[in-house]
């Protein structure tokens, strides 16, 4: 059973992410959040998506593009971690990946469908990890993190930009 970690098992930086999740199972937290994000999100003109709310941000098109791509990103930290890897796993630089994805010129229609693939990819992997591998820590991006602790900042990350989409874009 996944438990949300304690504030000695996560990086600095992603303590906000993870605060904003409750304590529970963190894959029916995801499955939920999988719900919630797809649900706001359809309803999403193609004009809102490329809304920018200050000169310089991310369209909203951009930011669901960021959410995947740094879903990706940790489902495969906890791929590596869940299986034991203990080779460093190195950072990204997400400002680099949304400067060369070009999701502005990809409809929304087709960036939540990635997002969906991706969330439930990240859903199946989850579940099929052996009980005993959730505590598995291992370094990444320059912190020890366990499996549990990078499924908690999707989470957090996710829950982050929805509420940024919800003050700034919407």
């Amino acid at each position: 059973m996944f438990k949300r970690p304690n504030s000695e098992e996560f990086p600095a930086y992603t303590r906000n992410y993870i605060k904003m999740i409750p304590e529970g199972d963190i894959v029916e937290i995801l499955t939920e959040q999988l719900d919630t994000t797809y649900n706001l999100l359809s309803q999403v003109t193609e004009d809102q998506a490329g809304y920018r709310y200050e000169e310089g941000k991310w369209t909203l098109s951009e930011v669901l593009g960021h959410l995947t791509d740094t879903e990706r990103i940790m489902a495969y930290r906890i791929l590596r971690i869940g299986r034991g890897d203990q080779n460093p796993l190195m950072g990204f630089d997400e400002n680099e990946f949304v400067r060369k994805a070009s999701f502005y010129v990809r409809p929304m229609a087709e960036l939540l469908e990635d997002y969906q693939n991706v969330r439930r990819a990240t859903i199946s992997l989850l579940k099929g990890l052996p009980q005993n591998s959730l505590k598995y820590r291992s370094n990444a991006n320059g912190f020890d993190v366990s499996v549990e602790t990078v499924a908690y900042m999707i989470a957090g990350h996710e829950r982050h930009h929805l509420k940024m989409i919800k003050e700034k874009y919407l």
